[in-house]
C-alpha cells in the first residue's frame, strides 16, 4: 500500500479546519455470505425477487438490494457496435507449424503467415513464411518477408525481403529487393521494371 504522505491524518484535519471531519478509511469487506444470526447488526439478506417477464423472455434489468436500500436497475449491456465498410478487420490464415497445406489456391487474403508446409497458388497483399516454414508454388503478393523457404514462381510487386535465415528459389520478380546478410535469392530474378 502506498503512503504518499507519512503526517498524521488528525494533524492534516485540524490544519485545514476540518477537525470535525474523519480522514479517509479503507473500504471494509463485505461477506456475500449472510452472517448468522445474532452475529453482527446487518440485516439477514433479502431473497431474489423474481425477474418481470416481457414479451415471453425474461427482462434484462435486475433489482438488487444493498444494505436494505434499493439499488438502481441494471441496464441491459448493449451489443458491439458492427464495424463500418471502411473499417472491416483484415483477412489473416495462419498455416501453423506441422500442418501441411496441398493443392489450394489462396486468394482475397490481406494476410498469409504461413509457419508450416504450404504448396498452393498464392494471391495476397502480404506474405510472411517464418523460419520452419515452407511454400512451394506461384505467389502473387504486394509485399513478402521470408524467414523460412520459397520454392517456385514469386512477384512481390511492392518489396521483397529475405531476411538471413530465408532461402528463396525459382521465377522471381520484385519491386524493391531487401536481402540481409546470410539469406539467398536464386533463379530467375529480376525486378519488374526491367522484365516489362
Amino acid at each position: 500500500m502506498l503512503n504518499f504522505s507519512r503526517r498524521d491524518h488528525t494533524a492534516d484535519a485540524q490544519e485545514t479546519g476540518n477537525a470535525g471531519k474523519s480522514a479517509l478509511r479503507p473500504a471494509i469487506y463485505e461477506s456475500p455470505v449472510p452472517p448468522s444470526p445474532g452475529i453482527g447488526s446487518r440485516p439477514p439478506a433479502l431473497p431474489p425477487e423474481p425477474m418481470p417477464k416481457r414479451n415471453g423472455t425474461v427482462a434484462s434489468a435486475v433489482a438488487s438490494r444493498v444494505d436494505g436500500a434499493d439499488a438502481p436497475a441494471r441496464t441491459p449491456t448493449q451489443a458491439a457496435p458492427t464495424p463500418s465498410p471502411d473499417e472491416t478487420p483484415a483477412s489473416k490464415l495462419l498455416v501453423g507449424v506441422n500442418i501441411e497445406l496441398k493443392g489450394v489456391e489462396i486468394s482475397a487474403c490481406d494476410i498469409l503467415v504461413v509457419e508450416g508446409h504450404v504448396e498452393a497458388t498464392v494471391h495476397s497483399k502480404a506474405m510472411q513464411i517464418a523460419e520452419p516454414g515452407t511454400l512451394k508454388g506461384t505467389a502473387l503478393i504486394d509485399v513478402a518477408e521470408v524467414h523460412g523457404e520459397f520454392t517456385g514462381e514469386l512477384t512481390a510487386r511492392t518489396r521483397l525481403v529475405v531476411h538471413g535465415t530465408g532461402r528463396v528459389s525459382g521465377t522471381i520478380r520484385y519491386g524493391r529487393l531487401i536481402v540481409a546478410d546470410g539469406g539467398e535469392i536464386s533463379g530467375d530474378v529480376k525486378r519488374l521494371d526491367a522484365a516489362d
